[in-house]
This record gives structure tokens, sequence and C-alpha cells, in this order.
């Protein structure tokens, strides 16, 4: 059984010009390469994606950023809602805006949202978490994370802000 518990409702939620604020990351982590590759690093990054609880499709856990957390705690606290995953919150990948079509409601009435996408180095998988029962979770190449991404700001964050935030910031020194 689980300790911790998901939050939920609409009391606490941010909003901003019509808007209501999201704040999720893409976890991620290395594992050690089968292949020789060229690189000699030995080292592939994996990112971590959840099964939606509406359909097909897979996602980066993300959700409301509400009235008594920071946006990084709120992304922190999404990690563990919905993947059961604990790391380091590393640096901002970009906002994303989008539109929900399950969440519209008289502060957002056409559901626009705007995410707020962190990158999570991963350290600890949790053996049970709030919402394991409606979610699963897998360990995806970055190509095959592109390939069953849900959404396309997902993907969007994922090419233009996680790869290339990881290309700058965690290869610095490595040449493909």
């Amino acid at each position: 059984m689980c300790d911790l518990v998901a939050r939920t409702g609409r009391l606490q939620q941010r909003y901003k010009d019509g808007s209501r604020l999201v704040a999720g990351c893409i976890p991620f982590r290395y594992i050690n390469s089968d292949e020789n590759d060229s690189s000699g690093s030995g080292k592939v990054v994996q990112v971590l994606m959840i099964s939606s609880s509406s359909g097909p499709g897979l996602l980066f856990p993300k959700g409301g950023w509400e009235n008594d957390e920071t946006v990084k705690e709120a992304a922190v606290r999404e990690a563990v809602e919905e993947a059961g995953v604990r790391g380091i919150l590393m640096d901002f990948l970009g906002d994303y805006e989008f539109k929900s079509k399950t969440h519209q409601d008289e502060c957002s009435p056409e559901g626009l949202c705007k995410a707020a996408m962190y990158a999570l180095y991963v350290k600890e998988e949790l053996e049970t978490w709030p919402e394991q029962k409606t979610r699963t979770r897998t360990w995806l190449t970055i190509g095959e994370a592109v390939e069953n991404c849900r959404h396309a700001w997902m993907k969007d964050a994922l090419v233009d802000g996680f790869c290339k935030w990881h290309k700058e910031k965690m290869c610095k020194g490595d040449e493909d």
C-alpha cells in the first residue's frame, strides 16, 4: 500500500491570463549500452513515460501547479504521484502551451494550459506510488519516446527542450 496520496481537485490551481498553469518533467536515466558505440561512452539515455488514464499513447508526468507550492515543487510532486520516481530536478526546459479537452472550467473555459517542463534525473523508482493503479511506467529511448508520445506539445518538449538541453548541458566535451 502506498503512504503517499495524490492531490485532486481544482481549488488550489494557479491560473494566469486565462490559462491553467501546469508543471511537469521529463524523467531520465542512463543505462549501459550493449553495443560498442563509436563515442566510447557506453551510455544510452532513456526517458520515463507513463500511460494515460484517458486513452492511448504515453505521457510525461505533469499536472496542476497549486497555490501552496513553487513550480519546481509541483514538477517533483507530479513525478512522484504519476510515475513513482524521485530524483534531482535539473534545468527548466521551457514553457509549452496546449489545449486540454478534459480540463475546461470557469477560470479557463477554453481549456488553455501552459506547462513549465523540467529535466528530472531519476535516482529512485518507488515500489508503490499514488497513481500506480491507473498508470504504468515505461523506460524508452528518445526515438521510441518520440514515436509513442501522445501529444504534439510533449514531443516538442522532448525534442526541442530535453534533447537540446541534454546535448548542450550534459554532453559537454562529448563528440558524436
